[in-house]
């Protein structure tokens, strides 16, 4: 059974944008662009409609290639049991509360048993402390975290 992927916007965009010449952008555009085919075959892989209306915003060429990026992958609604858990994840203070959308992305994957959730947001979603408290606001409200990780993190797992 192939391991379930939640894909936040972050990745998206990465895949999509144009070659950076920021060396460490460039390396997570690099990554990422190694990982997209395996996203495809290798994992089952999934998004919301919240990274499909975040990837629809901007420049209306790269706003379409986006779009076009993620169209293989199943698209999970937000319902009010993951609005509900994504508040639970504020009031924890998993994520500040002016970041809403990254506590949905969480919500999302850990409603829907992601085994990972794949993003480059490392402010608010894949850093140490956010990754400890949420797991613990997760598990507390019954829920399994999903593995929070970046492109990187997921290739290393890989055989």
């Amino acid at each position: 059974m192939s391991a379930k992927v939640y894909v936040e916007t972050s990745v998206v965009s990465y895949f999509t944008a144009r070659p950076s010449r920021d060396l460490v952008i460039a390396a997570h555009q690099e990554a990422t662009r190694e990982l997209w085919p395996r996203l495809r075959s290798g994992f089952d892989t999934h998004i919301s409609a919240l990274v499909h209306q975040e990837a629809s915003r901007g420049v209306p060429e790269q706003a379409q290639l986006r779009l076009e990026a993620i169209r293989p992958f199943t698209m999970l609604q937000i319902d009010e049991e993951t609005r509900t858990l994504a508040q639970a994840i504020i009031s924890g203070r998993g994520v500040p509360a002016e970041s809403v959308e990254d506590a949905l992305h969480i919500a999302v994957a850990a409603a829907n048993g992601m085994d990972f959730l794949l993003t480059w947001n490392f402010a608010h979603i894949n850093n140490p402390f956010t990754r400890l408290l949420v797991r613990q606001i997760l598990e507390n409200a019954s829920y399994r975290s999903p593995e929070i990780c970046s492109p990187d993190e997921l290739l290393g797992t890989q055989p």
